[in-house]
């Protein structure tokens, strides 16, 4: 007696692929007995192609029931039992089965009565060629992992026979196995539903098995059938809250409460290793599934059902698991995948077999290394210091502690005091000053021998990324590593400016990864914000540049889009204080102790001198008896090289990557002239502009870039040219180098201390001791500063103070109080003196020639109420003996609840992206089996895949 066959055909708005699965229904050569259909409520033609197809009954069940539902729906209306030899067929919209898939399926279970289920072999209905599915197991830990999945069908595998699962599409199961187990398991509508009900039928005793020889399309199974397009993130919940329901089911009674109170803790673990392992996808997928799990109410019946059918124990399907080192190998190879799907270009897999600059073997380090000997010499003042004062520079706070108290929303220490945010350049000062926490100043003595080479390191690796050429990244690091911006920030003190043109190479290679990685993209966050910091006044270029990365990667956007978010943060506080005060160019101020900047006109921007000095050259000559009148033809002459090449890579191959580079350029050259237009405060008499050199660092870059593309295209001659650009690059930084030595440079060797040691001691255990500095301006007067205790560090300057638009009440005293000190008058010193708790007066040194300067000192001298204390190593000091003012108590970046949460969030943000960022993995692996169209083996790069 032949077995009756019912199939179920499942369609939920699948029309177009419908029609196919009909026809092939009908021209099976063993026809199904019954055919029952049913819509799942489809919005397109499906419910008429079913009425059409002669089936037995077509039901309707309402939109978004799932596959199992639909067939459990479909079987109550089928004719009561007749025998146990029934069977049913079930098939989704996709389903279209070779015309003998039914029959072979029907002769692999008739000659094995312990047979419960039969899977076919799943063809991808795009490539019938290629197996889409072929049975399904589990680890060692519950995961799921398909047997096979989207491979080229060889017959490799139809030899395999018993699998622990098989997919819903196109399964053959006992009518009386589907009765006894209950159908799918409601906990599992989608993802899982067939695998579950597999390993229950095989812990009722029956057996699973694959039938090779039958064949049916797939588009990918019912998992998550009728839900059309679903993304990533989405998938991943579904098939990992079906896990977590599977464990609870499969779970020994007593392990249950275990498990259950392990879900939510484990759900947060896993998020961060999601984290850690550049997978943020899947960290809303692992909680919400942890969740959802944990307040199933599905888990107590599906375990009830799973008791009343089972007949054996786990024993029986334990061989029937991948064992885990299986599973290792083949996350193993899936990463290699990924690596090898992430950039699907193939002319630029084929570009990955081209040779490479090796670091050593072309240059880099020797570059490094020559770069770095010649910086330690021309700031070989500094060996042996603790710490750099002079110009925008002062030494830092003397505590890891008070640095990082300096960072957030708290009271700044700085001028006449303000609370509020702070510079976001602070959280950078706290990072350098931990990496030497004994001695926190110590750390900017490293930045000044080590810029050159650290420039030139980032200037190597970043060329290396855009240029296939040897010798041109050495070119490169050479060039940026004399640019005239970091020299001209280095002999000024702008240690903001500085760090930034370190970190912007860096931020090129990030930021040219980050729409493959993870990895690169959190780096570029965390460069970008602390670029922005260093030289806020680039931020606008830095976010055209950003909004370019997002165009032309538009589908790797999810990637890319969060770039600023650690910078906004940082910002954020600031930003909103600056907007209410009425000061937006405020923002744009730069960092550190004010510092007026000089000006230069268009011409000398263009040749990267952002003071207006011609980059030293003048005083240079002049010193050697060769008239001034030289240096402007001098420093055109050694910067037309670059500037020559830079435009001559517009007609040389690879022009797109060039003008690129010299839009780059542009950006850059027009921050350095808007830079020198807006007035952000004043520095005595003298107004504080932005200081034009960090727009020069971004022009500076983009010349560089398109040099080097265009040399990397001349051929024989690119040996001359390369040395001939390097040669006028070093000659042109010449000047910049002597700073230290002809004394042009700003900044000086410094023991730590701010203040006169006198003031330091009393400091220590009165820190609330006032010193007034009042400093000699010339003709145009002095100018006066309230310091309190150890002196304004660094990291306590802040922009909010140096950016005011109009002097508060204190600042007005303070000028009252300094006007009269410096003549005699009838002023009642003794009585503000003590009222701001002022103990010593500091004036500063001036040239011998400064009759302010003399009538100042004179007038202190002559101040019965002064008493001279003598010459210090900061100036000359004097001492008011005042009472003792009890120290004023502010609110620190802790002190108030704003300030915590902003700590709090801030702590959030920058952890994740430094968690992003850290690069997991290692080199792929070879594969064992190479492609056979190419015989050279495929390199892979760390900086392009993270």
């Amino acid at each position: 007696m032949q077995p009756r066959i019912i199939a179920v055909v499942v369609a939920r708005s699948g029309a177009d692929r419908l029609q196919r699965t009909l026809a092939a229904i009908a021209a099976q050569t063993r026809a199904p007995d019954i055919l029952i259909a049913v819509d799942g409520s489809s919005k397109d033609g499906s419910e008429a192609l079913l009425s059409t197809a002669g089936a037995t009954h077509v039901l309707t069940v309402r939109d978004g029931t799932s596959f199992g539902s639909s067939v459990a729906h479909a079987v109550s209306f089928a004719p009561p039992v007749e025998s146990d030899g029934e069977w049913l067929w079930l098939l989704g919209h996709d389903n279209a089965p070779d015309p003998d898939a039914l029959s072979r399926l029907l002769g692999a279970v008739e000659i094995a009565p312990s047979v419960g289920i039969a899977g076919p072999k799943l063809m991808s209905t795009e490539n019938p060629a290629v197996i889409s599915e072929f049975g399904q197991t589990i680890s060692r830990f519950g995961a799921t992992v398909s047997l096979v999945d989207d491979e080229l069908d060889q017959a490799q595998h139809d030899t395999r026979d018993d699998v622990l699962g098989v997919s819903a599409a196109g399964m053959l199961v006992r009518r009386s196995l589907w009765s006894a187990l209950g159908g799918f398991d409601p906990g599992l509508p989608s993802i899982d539903a067939s695998l579950d009900f597999s390993i229950r039928a095989r812990l009722a005793g029956y057996r699973v098995i694959l039938v090779p020889a039958a064949r049916v399309a797939s588009d990918g199974g019912p998992e998550l059938f009728g839900r059309g397009q679903s993304s990533a993130a989405r998938t991943f919940r579904i098939a990992r809250a079906a896990q977590l329901h599977r464990r609870l089911v499969y779970s020994p009674a007593w392990a249950v409460v275990l498990h259950w109170l392990s879900l939510v803790p484990l759900g947060v673990v896993r998020a961060l290793g999601d984290l850690v392992g550049k997978r943020p996808s899947a960290i809303g997928g692992e909680l919400g599934a942890a969740f959802s799990t944990a307040f199933s109410a599905g888990i107590g019946v599906a375990r009830r059902n799973l008791k009343r059918s089972r007949t054996v124990g786990w024993s029986a399907i334990a061989p029937l698991r991948m064992p885990t080192s299986e599973v290792r190998e083949r996350r193993a190879q899936a990463r290699e995948a990924a690596l090898l799907e992430s950039d699907p270009s193939n002319a630029r897999a084929l570009a990955r077999t081209e040779p490479r600059a090796g670091f050593v073997s072309n240059g880099g380090f020797w570059v490094v290394v020559l770069v770095g000997i010649v910086g330690v010499l021309a700031y070989g003042t500094f060996l042996g210091a603790t710490a750099i004062s002079g110009g925008a520079l002062r030494p830092l706070s003397a505590s890891v502690p008070a640095l990082w108290g300096n960072i957030g929303i708290g009271w700044r220490e700085v001028g006449s005091g303000v609370f509020g945010a702070a510079d976001p350049f602070a959280a950078v000062l706290a990072v350098l000053g931990s990496l030497t926490f004994w001695a926190p100043s110590f750390s900017v003595v490293l930045v000044y021998f080590l810029a050159m080479p650290l420039s030139a390191l980032g200037a190597w690796f970043a060329a290396r990324r855009i240029t296939r050429s040897l010798w041109m990244p050495a070119l490169a690091g050479i060039v940026w590593a004399f640019a005239p911006p970091l020299l001209a920030a280095l002999a000024s003190g702008r240690l903001g400016a500085i760090v930034a043109h370190i970190l912007l190479p860096w931020l090129v290679l990030a930021s040219l990864g980050a729409a493959r990685s993870w990895a690169s993209g959190a780096a570029a966050a965390l460069l970008f914000a602390a670029v922005a910091a260093g030289a806020p006044s680039i931020v606008p270029a830095l976010l055209v540049l950003f909004v370019v990365l997002l165009v032309t990667h538009p589908t790797r956007i999810h990637r890319t889009i969060g770039i600023p978010i650690p910078a906004i943060v940082l910002f954020g506080p600031l930003v909103v204080q600056q907007m209410l005060a009425g000061n937006p160019l405020g923002l744009l101020a730069d960092p550190g102790v004010p510092l007026a900047s000089g000006s230069a006109s268009g011409w000398q921007l263009a040749l990267g001198d952002a003071t207006g000095t011609l980059l030293g050259w003048p005083a240079a000559l002049s010193s050697l008896g060769i008239p001034g009148g030289v240096a402007p033809v001098l420093v055109i002459g050694l910067c037309a090289p670059l500037v020559i090449l830079a435009l001559l890579a517009l007609f040389l191959p690879g022009a797109r990557r060039a003008i690129f580079a010299l839009f780059v350029a542009f950006l850059g050259y027009a921050t350095a002239v808007l830079a020198g237009l807006v007035q952000v405060g004043a520095v005595g008499s003298e107004p504080m502009t932005v200081w034009a050199g960090s727009g020069l660092s971004v022009f500076w870059m983009g010349l560089t870039a398109a040099a080097i593309l265009a040399i990397g295209s001349l051929g024989r001659a690119v040996v001359p040219v390369s040395t001939l650009a390097g040669l006028a690059a070093v000659a042109l930084a010449i000047p910049l180098l002597g700073a230290m030595f002809v004394g042009t440079a700003l900044i000086h060797p410094s023991n730590g201390r701010i203040l006169p040691a006198l003031v330091s001691a009393q400091a220590a255990s009165s820190p609330s001791v006032g010193t007034l500095v009042v400093s000699s301006l010339g003709e145009t007067g002095v100018a006066v500063r309230l310091e309190r205790g150890l002196g304004a560090s660094l990291d306590d300057q802040s922009t909010l103070v140096s950016t005011k638009r109009a002097p508060d009440a204190l600042d007005r005293r303070l000028a009252v109080l300094a006007g009269n000190l410096s003549a005699r008058s009838g002023f009642d010193y003794s009585g503000e003196l003590t009222s701001l708790g002022v103990s010593f007066i500091l004036v500063p040194g001036a040239p011998d020639d400064d009759e302010t300067h003399r009538s100042l000192v004179d007038a202190l001298d002559g101040n019965e109420s002064l008493t001279p204390v003598g010459t210090t190593t900061t100036g000359l000091l004097w001492r008011f003996e005042a009472s003792t003012t009890p120290p004023s108590v502010h609110p620190t970046n802790t002190g108030t609840s704003l300030g915590s949460w902003y700590l709090v969030a801030l702590g959030i943000v920058f952890g994740v992206t430094v968690l992003l960022a850290i690069p997991i993995g290692g080199r792929p692996r070879a594969h064992r089996n190479p492609a056979p169209t190419d015989e050279r083996a495929e390199t892979f790069d760390e900086e392009e895949h993270g």
